[in-house]
Parts: structure tokens; C-alpha cells; sequence
């Protein structure tokens, strides 16, 4: 009759070696499932510590290998029984990776789920937009020169308050201040584009489109949460375009990524999830709510970057989250082959203009916010606003309007 029960003075690997023993010489009659029940009965406390039979029948099979293979002969069987007992450490060891892997894959699945969840949302709460009115079409005149309005840092629902020395206001921003600001930006536009006499106008978006929510300290200055933004900047942004394309045939290009834009959830570090972003819902809005409009085009480069070849020139369009503007012309001529004679950013909240070298320029466009903490820990600070500047076949960027919007 086997002893089914832990002896005097036996361990676990000493057990699971006599019972794997006994069921190979044939006088156990049962199956590894069976005997795994049977040792975690002798040696684990709680039913939520049991382990599944491959933790007891690999480790025995392990052991019995070298054992046939004449590897313990010499052994004595305090040694057997701890090279036993190694085989099976080894075993918790890959049993707590799989674990450990696991409860990864599981909280990236949580992070992930809850992205779409808020991009499905976003695309319910949007889709209910009314029509815009089809303007008047813009017959296509072909020009010696061409307009290239830049818009950048909206932040759209943040509000704030930037006090001076003095206890005076250097700068005030809420939803309706941006409104207000873009309306006004409109108005200069269209004088711009009249007195150019502009039949064609490339508008950048350089991100930052919303204030999203990096940071905890950011709830202090947000109106709304991420997804209540989004429909409300996509709403607006689409009527502002709709009305620009009145005036002037529109070429419409946004960058994929910028650091706000991104759906990241509070203590997620940067570019976790970096294709999750609400600049997609937003392009989806503008090409859903613009798409029949016929003075209106929404240009997509694979790059996710703005780039566009105007009379003979080429422009680059990013983010701007760089140190070191001149590099990043030489680097993305040397990856994409191509020369880039001017480069366009956003970011620094702070309009600057450079020529670094024959034919290369570079365009920081100030920001739609303003002045914000950001800014006055740069110790950059700027008016709000935005750039356009005017390109004329065999001169480059020849003409700039810094246009600046009230505080």
C-alpha cells in the first residue's frame, strides 16, 4: 500500500520524486492531474497557492532524465533531492515571469481599451454636427505666388491668467477668448489675402490643438476633459475654415503628433501610446464636415509631418519639440532626401524668423494661448497670434505678416 501522505522528515521535491517513482513503476495508478492534487493538499495551505500539474511533472521529468542518463549515480540523495529542488526553483522562476508578463499585457490592454473608448466618444459626441453651407467655388487661378498661413498652440480649454509686476494682466485665456482671437485672426487673413491679391492659401496646423491632460496640475486650468475639447474645438475649427474658404481657396495640412494632443492618462509617460492622439478625430471631422466643400483641400503626408512642394520650394512642417532647428533641416534632408528650404514649427510659443544658410529659412510661429507657465518658464514669451508668409516663384519666402491678436 503507498503512502499518499507526506512522511516524517519529507519535503515537497522528496514527495513529488517517490510518488512520480512509484506511478512510472507501475504500481500508482494515477494520472499527473491526480497526483497534482494530491501534493497540493500535503503542501499548500490555501487552494489560491495551488499550482497545475506541469509545476510538479516537468521538474520530476527533468530530474528523471539525468537520473537515467547516469548524471546522480555518484550522488548522494541529499544532492539528488537538491538538484530536484533547483530544477523547480527554476520552474517558479518562469512561472513568475509568465505572471509578471502577463499583468503587463493586461494593464496595457486597460490603458488601451480606455483610449478608444474615449476616441469612440469623441466620434459619437461630433457626429451629430449640422451641414455646413457649401461657399461659392473659387475658380483655381495659377499664380506666381502663394500664401502659407501658420496656426499653432490653441490649447483649446484651458483657461488662465498671467499677471505682470504691477498686478496687471499680461495675458488672459479662456474658450471664448480663443474664439474671439480666431475670428479676429480671420479678419486679418482675408485683408492679407486681398491685398496679396492670394487666389490659393496653405494652412498648417502645428498641434497642440487641445490642452489635454498630461499632468495633474493641469486640471486647475481646464474647463473641459479631453473629450468635451475635442468636440468643441473640432466644431469650431471646421466652421472657421468653412468660412475662410469664402475668401480663398484653402490647402489644409496638420501635424499627427504633438505632445498635448495625445491621449495620455495621468502618470502615462510620453509616447506610450503615441498613434492615440486626438489630432486623428479632429482630421476625421475636417475631411467628414469639409469634404464637400470645393475650395477646400486636406493635403496627408505618410510621415504624419506637413510637407509641401510650393512654386519650387519645399517646406517641412513639425511640432517643433527640438532644441536645435538647423539640425533638424540637415537630419530630414539626409533621411528623406530631399532639400528642405524652409521649416516650420510651433511648440515654443514664441514667434522668431532665421535664415540659416542659402536659401533655408526657419519659421517658429507664436502660439493662439499667448503667454501661459509654459512660455514664462522658457523666459520666451510672445503675443498671441499667428504667421503667414508669402512664397513668389524664383524668390522663396519673400514677404512675412507677424500677425498679432489681443491679449
Amino acid at each position: 500500500m503507498i503512502d499518499l501522505h507526506k512522511q516524517k522528515g519529507e519535503n515537497e521535491e522528496q514527495f513529488i520524486w517517490r510518488l512520480g517513482r512509484e506511478k512510472d513503476a507501475g504500481t500508482l495508478d494515477l494520472s499527473w492531474e491526480e497526483i497534482t492534487d494530491i501534493i497540493n493538499k500535503e503542501f499548500r495551505d490555501d487552494d489560491s497557492e495551488y499550482r497545475n500539474e506541469s509545476a510538479y511533472r516537468k521538474p520530476y521529468q527533468q530530474a528523471k532524465r539525468f537520473y537515467e542518463a547516469g548524471v546522480f549515480k555518484d550522488l548522494t540523495t541529499e544532492k539528488y533531492i537538491e538538484v530536484l529542488r533547483m530544477e523547480q526553483i527554476e520552474m517558479k522562476k518562469e512561472r513568475q515571469k509568465f505572471r509578471d508578463e502577463k499583468l503587463e499585457y493586461n494593464s496595457w490592454m486597460r490603458e488601451h481599451s480606455r483610449d478608444e473608448l474615449i476616441a469612440e466618444h469623441i466620434c459619437e459626441a461630433i457626429g451629430n454636427l449640422p451641414q455646413l453651407e457649401i461657399p461659392t467655388v473659387i475658380p483655381y487661378q495659377p499664380q506666381k505666388k502663394a500664401g502659407v498661413l501658420l496656426l499653432a498652440d490653441s490649447h483649446y480649454g484651458a483657461e488662465l491668467k498671467i499677471m505682470g509686476l504691477f498686478g496687471e494682466t499680461l495675458n488672459e485665456y479662456s474658450p471664448e477668448i480663443f474664439e474671439a482671437r480666431m475670428w479676429e485672426l480671420l479678419s486679418k487673413v482675408v485683408a492679407i489675402v486681398e491685398k496679396e491679391g492670394l487666389n490659393e492659401l496653405s494652412v498648417y496646423d502645428l498641434g497642440d490643438n487641445i490642452d489635454g491632460l498630461l499632468r495633474v496640475s493641469q486640471l486647475m486650468k481646464l474647463r473641459y476633459g479631453v473629450i468635451e475639447s475635442t468636440v468643441k474645438y473640432g466644431r469650431f475649427i471646421t466652421e472657421w475654415l468653412n468660412e475662410l474658404t469664402k475668401y480663398v481657396r484653402v490647402k489644409y495640412q496638420m501635424v499627427k503628433d504633438s505632445n498635448h494632443n495625445q491621449l495620455r492618462l495621468l502618470g502615462q509617460p510620453k509616447n506610450t501610446f503615441k498613434n492615440e492622439n486626438v489630432s486623428t478625430i479632429i482630421k476625421e471631422k475636417i475631411m467628414d464636415r469639409l469634404g464637400n466643400n470645393p475650395n477646400f483641400a486636406f493635403i496627408q503626408n505618410p510621415t504624419g509631418l506637413i510637407y509641401e512642394n510650393i512654386l519650387g520650394y519645399n517646406i517641412l512642417g513639425i511640432h517643433g519639440e527640438t532644441k536645435n532647428f538647423s539640425q533638424v533641416i540637415k537630419d530630414f534632408s539626409y533621411m528623406y532626401k530631399e532639400r528642405i528650404d524652409i521649416l516650420i514649427a510651433g511648440h515654443k510659443h514664441h514667434q522668431a524668423s532665421e535664415n540659416v544658410g542659402i536659401g533655408a529659412d526657419i519659421v517658429a510661429a507664436p502660439s493662439i494661448i499667448g503667454v501661459d507657465d509654459y512660455s514664462m518658464d522658457l523666459h520666451k514669451t510672445s503675443d498671441p497670434g499667428a504667421t503667414l508668409f508669402v512664397i513668389e516663384e524664383s524668390e522663396g519666402k519673400n514677404i512675412e505678416y507677424n500677425i498679432k491678436l489681443k491679449n
